[in-house]
């Protein structure tokens, strides 16, 4: 078993098959997952299925589930907990890079997407970043990561609009590509044809949620993601003045790409 090391605080470290999180944002679901959490800095989290591996200490650690030492991407989780304790105290997320995509291929093509899904839609593929911020909380409580750039500058936007006596929430920042493959799998089990599913969702793989650099917004007592937020006053204070900030709107009417009018999706520029 490996060493313990010391707290990731409020940053999280990406690889393809393992997250490992701060262990004081993780939603608890069970006594006994307070149990095994109590003490712990650091949790290694399963992406493809949010199952909790590993809860690390500065004194041990402690499997949560059976045969740890088999998990797929053990290994790489581990070799970049030890990148950040040989970091420095002020280590730059942006930084870090991203991660490979030669692992995403086969899995778009067991859902029914060719090499050419790119060249219809003229959306690029994007890498999951390495690393991400902690930017506070989402409408609904979850812990919501960013890129550094792309949280300080959401944090700047939401503070402006209370200033001008807005209220701007978050509804969903960065996606991982399990997370996408996710939201495909179950809406083709409802019956829904892979290019049903287009007209609403990017594929996996080509989402700006992927990058870390996207924000689905929202206001109090206005249901999210729905074409009703272009009437709300926080729209038009977004419309005004969130290029002030490097956001722009990544769907319009008739944009280019085949996806709906996202009123609410906005991307960190020049980036997306």
């Amino acid at each position: 078993m490996r060493r313990p090391t010391r707290p990731l605080k409020t940053l999280l470290l990406n690889t393809a098959q393992i997250e490992l999180w701060p262990a004081d944002v993780l939603h608890v679901r069970s006594n006994a997952d307070a149990r095994s959490l109590a003490g712990a800095h650091t949790v290694f989290r399963r992406k493809r299925d949010g199952r909790y591996l590993a809860a690390v200490s500065t004194r041990a650690v402690r499997p949560l589930v059976p045969r740890l030492f088999r998990e797929p991407g053990l290994d790489e989780a581990w070799d970049a907990l030890d990148r950040l304790e040989q970091a420095t105290r002020g280590i730059d997320a942006d930084a870090q890079g991203s991660l490979p995509l030669h692992a995403l291929q086969q899995r778009l093509h067991d859902v029914g997407l060719d090499d050419s899904y790119g060249e219809r839609s003229g959306l690029p593929l994007v890498p999951e970043p390495a690393a991400l911020v902690f930017a506070g909380r989402d409408r609904y409580r979850r812990p919501l990561w960013l890129s550094a750039a792309t949280a300080r500058a959401w944090l700047a936007m939401q503070r402006a609009a209370y200033r001008d006596g807005l209220m701007l929430d978050a509804i969903s920042g960065y996606r991982s590509h399990d997370y996408q493959l996710g939201i495909f799998d179950r809406k083709r089990a409802r019956g829904l044809t892979v290019e049903q599913i287009l007209t609403v969702n990017a594929a996996p793989g080509y989402s700006e949620h992927h990058s870390g650099h996207a924000l689905d917004i929202g206001t109090p007592g206005e249901p999210p993601a729905e074409s009703s937020f272009e009437r709300t006053a926080a729209f038009a204070w977004l419309t005004r003045h969130a290029g002030d900030f490097g956001f722009g709107m990544s769907y319009p009417r008739d944009n280019p790409h085949g996806i709906v009018y996202e009123p609410w999706h906005w991307c960190h520029r020049p980036v997306c």
